[in-house]
């Protein structure tokens, strides 16, 4: 099985092959714990989870170090915190924490590593001194900037070139810049600032923190190495912040690379604009946890390829949601036949070589529903004839099945939980009414009865009756 990836520095696919099999390295940008993620912000978090797992299905659970990151100073947190008057350990430390049980019920592993910036001043300070040395960065009124005419590969990531840099970018013109692209590496503090002591090397004295861009290529480099295997995050990080990381990356490092392989997934978009909190078009994950399935938003993310724009609708939730329902009866159906993925192995294996063309979801999804059709039939013939060889095919499609949803992050719920699920009635309270309904049979008050079973469709329980006494479902 050959892993192809598209490579953003190359503009093409390209076969992976990791520096180390023993140690293959992946960074991702994580996020900045000031407020909820909203679902545009889970698009990278799902989509470099399913290469996680990919990747640990290829070369071994412990042969892959995955490291996202957590921004955990930045202006927008110390604006959250003159707003809110909450200390900035209290909304960093609450704000990932929700983030990570939000991702976690989506289908997010947890990443190898969790670097978070303020763990990481030391070596950020060791990287701004190590640039100044080599002549790529300066001192100026209390900053430290990156000089951008050190780097003569600027922009090559990204196509921007130096005429256009300024148009759209987060670049701070100010008169203290050698080049109106300089970019910062270390900037003052307030007093009611968070704020560390300038080395003395630089210069001058006084408090400060890092810029943004800096912070991934410390993390990077204390965590993972000098160079990683590949390096992710949102299509709108190129510019300026991964060219910015790679700029300083090989300065520091006598002009080794960051990383071999770049990678990018596309917006979220709401209509024809792309979701993100200052059009205010956002809807949050936490949010939409409160109506959905998190296995719902996970397809509905995977649904398109990761690189393209994905409209997000409720109808792509609703259409997402009814396909993991397909699924989900086929599974129920054949819930007393063990998977076997042993038997499966032949199959799966085709279908993890259509997943590593450039990790493709929907033509996966279509992998999927290939096997659900099958299996439908020989359950459907099973029914009829419960013959040996039929019940070893449907163990073996049900292990593809499974396999397949390992790899995806999905299938993750028992079949009759899945079913369940989603109710705006407690399960208590439908057992309890179940049971009242018993009674009123048994005292042949059908009326009573038939009221309780009309009241629960109503609220999306539907009422199974069987001689061994009555179930429910989700309708």
């Amino acid at each position: 099985m050959a892993l192809m990836l598209y490579d953003t520095m190359a503009r093409e696919k390209r076969l992976f092959e990791p520096q180390d099999p023993k140690r293959v390295t992946m960074y991702v940008c994580g996020p900045t714990v000031y407020n909820y993620a909203h679902i545009g912000n889970a698009r990278p978090a799902v989509v470099f989870d399913v290469l996680f797992r990919l990747l640990r299905h290829i070369y071994g659970e412990k042969e892959v170090v995955y490291a996202r990151n957590i921004t955990d100073i930045d202006d927008k947190i110390i604006k959250a915190h003159q707003e809110t008057g909450v200390p900035i350990s209290e909304i960093t430390a609450t704000y990932a924490e929700i983030y990570r049980a939000d991702m976690g019920a989506v289908g997010v592993l947890k990443p190898t590593l969790e670097p978070t910036a303020t763990g990481h001043i030391a070596e950020m300070q060791t990287l701004i001194s190590g640039l100044m040395e080599a002549g790529a960065a300066y001192a100026a009124e209390g900053h430290v900037l990156f000089d951008i005419s050190a780097y003569d590969a600027y922009g090559q990531l990204s196509g921007v070139d130096q005429d256009a840099m300024l148009a759209g970018a987060r670049v701070e013109v100010a008169p203290y810049k050698k080049n109106p692209s300089d970019f910062v590496l270390w900037k003052p503090s307030a007093e009611d600032e968070p704020g560390w002591e300038a080395p003395a090397a630089w210069g001058f004295e006084g408090r400060g923190r890092p810029g943004w861009h800096l912070e991934c290529s410390a993390m990077i480099a204390s965590n993972l190495g000098t160079t990683i295997d590949i390096h992710g995050g949102g299509h709108d990080l190129r510019f300026p912040h991964h060219e910015n990381e790679i700029a300083q990356s090989a300065c520091v490092h006598n002009g080794a690379p960051l990383a071999r392989y770049w990678m990018h997934n596309g917006f979220l978009q709401m209509g024809t604009e792309k979701m993100s909190k200052s059009l205010g078009n956002i809807k949050t994950v936490h949010q939409l946890l409160e109506q959905w399935p998190g296995e719902a938003l996970r397809w509905a993310l995977l649904s398109a390829k990761y690189r393209e724009p994905l409209e997000w609708t409720d109808e792509l939730v609703a259409q997402s949601k009814s396909s993991l329902d397909r699924i989900y009866r086929i599974l129920l159906r054949s819930q007393d036949i063990p998977a076997d993925r042993e038997l499966g192995e032949g199959d799966f294996e085709s279908f993890l070589d259509t997943l590593s063309d450039d990790l493709n979801t929907p033509a996966a999804f279509s992998r999927i529903f290939e096997t659900v059709t099958a299996l439908s039939s020989l359950l459907d013939e099973y029914e009829k004839n419960k013959s040996a060889p039929l019940k070893q095919a449907i163990a073996a499609h049900k292990g593809v099945l499974m396999m397949a949803g390992d790899v995806l992050g999905l299938f993750r719920e028992a079949p009759e939980a899945w079913f369940k699920s989603g109710l705006n009635i407690d399960p208590g309270e439908i057992d309890r009414l179940l049971a009242a309904r018993a009674d009123a049979r048994a005292n042949k008050d059908f009326a009573t009865a038939d009221k309780i079973r009309d009241d629960l469709l109503a609220q999306g329980v539907v009422i199974e009756d069987a001689p061994e006494g009555a179930t429910w479902r989700r309708a």
